[in-house]
């Protein structure tokens, strides 16, 4: 695995073929793929980064959504047209790269990923499945009181529901506690970005292909959005993994490189 730096941004590649780029969710840095980029380099190059203030990457202020995408397009500008993966806040990083700089995008892979994170009730139209305004609120509130113990909570989320909960959370700790977290001003940044970002209309109009990752027990992304997604892009492809919860490249790997190897070699 090549380690790499560019305008302040570390990020790493393994593999050959064609290139897939990695984006993490919130609080996480790039180590959290280890086995799933190792799996998948088996079949393209992977290109794992961390997010501006995560990992190895310089903190940018302010960490907002357009930021957030104009630096790591900074960084990877010698990156010829991909496919862009996200997963959770990463997936509403690359719907943005998406909309705003659509040559950089051959295709998109959105993992355990919402483009409007918080539920929407919309006049005349169903209800847009997603977390409450107000827990979001409260756990940023919580986060500004004791971080280490948001955080820890925020893990437990990630694998609620799941036979093997325990195991997984450990893996979890393991892999984001290898380096320092983020600081406050950047997680909350972070938050901001769910809190408000809505890029629904966005995927409606999107002319990539469009891969969506969902897991059956997720507590954070519901599975509803799915369907959901399907209403305003009726060429979206969807996975559902039923062992799976927020995290499905740990829970079920094999089967989400498979399922991520098949999209991209059927382009």
């Amino acid at each position: 695995m090549l380690s790499l730096r560019m305008n302040n941004l570390h990020y790493t590649s393994v593999g050959a073929g064609k290139t897939v780029i990695l984006i993490h969710g919130w609080a996480m840095h790039s180590g959290i793929w280890q086995t799933f980029a190792e799996q998948l380099a088996q079949h393209c190059k992977v290109i794992c980064l961390d997010l501006p203030g995560h990992g190895y990457s310089e903190k940018i202020t302010p960490f907002s959504l357009a930021s957030v995408s104009d630096t790591i397009l900074a960084a990877l500008a010698r990156e010829e047209p991909c496919c862009w993966l996200g997963w959770s806040l990463g997936a509403t990083v690359v719907l943005d790269i998406a909309k705003r700089y659509p040559e950089r995008v051959e295709s998109l892979v959105l993992m355990a990923g919402n483009p409007c994170f918080i539920q929407q009730v919309d006049a005349g139209q169903p209800t847009w499945p997603g977390m409450s305004a107000s827990r979001l609120a409260h756990f940023a509130t919580q986060l500004t009181e004791n971080c280490s113990a948001t955080l820890l909570r925020f893990l437990l989320l990630q694998v609620q529901g799941l036979a093997d909960a325990k195991e997984v959370c450990q893996q979890l700790k393991a892999l984001t506690s290898s380096v320092p977290s983020p600081d406050t001003e950047t997680l909350l940044g972070g938050l901001a970005i769910l809190s408000t970002a809505d890029l629904r209309a966005d995927v409606a109009e999107l002319t990539q292909p469009l891969l969506l990752v969902l897991g059956a027990k997720d507590a954070l992304v519901p599975l509803a959005v799915g369907p959901a997604m399907v209403q305003l892009q009726p060429n979206v492809r969807l996975c559902c993994l039923a062992s799976s919860a927020h995290a499905p490249f740990l829970s079920q790997c094999e089967e989400t490189v498979a399922a991520i190897s098949t999209f991209i070699g059927s382009l």
